[in-house]
């Protein structure tokens, strides 16, 4: 114990106001510290990057993101400081949304396996955009209602829904639910009421 309250009064000591200065310099070196050449010569990862304000695609949140870009490509992504509602702030999902832009083993081409296949196809877009139209056109005619037993009008299909992803915007999904309703589609939901 005499060992530790002779250090700590030494220490103490040392950082009253009058040494603080004295102590920085001895322990810290000249203040401010004097930057090298190549300190003084490196700029940001960032620097002459356009930054592109997006929302982080996991969850309903919403949280901001700023994107940049350089030469075409995405070199960083970081929260958004000006977004009122994570305020610059990423959950560890959100933080690592650059490796999810940039991973070499990201999946870019449509990938389709066969009912009761076992083994994946690369597919074009066209053809799975076609494939999707042609099975929500046969479900819809295949499921729709026009009317109940009791005479009553529906014009519904329960035979197709549709969940919502949370990074859409207000038009999007606007547009979305009025394509979805037009259909006659009934389980219409989105991810931010989950």
């Amino acid at each position: 114990m005499a060992v530790f309250a002779t250090l700590f009064g030494r220490m103490a000591g040392r950082l009253s106001p009058k040494h603080v200065a004295e102590t920085l310099e001895s322990h810290v070196g000249a203040v401010p510290n004097p930057l090298s050449e190549r300190s003084k010569n490196l700029r940001p990862r960032i620097d002459g990057a356009k930054m592109v304000k997006s929302v982080c695609p996991y969850c309903a949140v919403g949280c901001g993101q700023r994107v940049y870009v350089k030469d075409n490509k995405v070199i960083d992504i970081e929260g958004d400081y000006d977004s009122p509602i994570n305020g610059g702030c990423l959950c560890p999902k959100g933080a690592a949304s650059y490796q999810l832009a940039m991973n070499e083993r990201r999946r870019t081409k449509v990938m389709y396996r066969r009912p009761y296949g076992t083994e994946w196809e690369e597919r074009s877009l066209e053809w799975a955009m076609a494939r999707v139209a042609q099975l929500t056109y046969e479900t819809r005619e295949e499921t729709f209602r026009e009317r109940d037993e009791q005479g009553r009008t529906l014009n519904h299909t329960l035979g197709i829904g549709s969940l919502g992803g949370a990074t859409l915007d207000s038009e999007e999904n606007y547009l979305i639910t009025k394509l979805f309703h037009s259909l006659g589609m009934v389980a219409i939901e989105n991810q931010a009421r989950i």
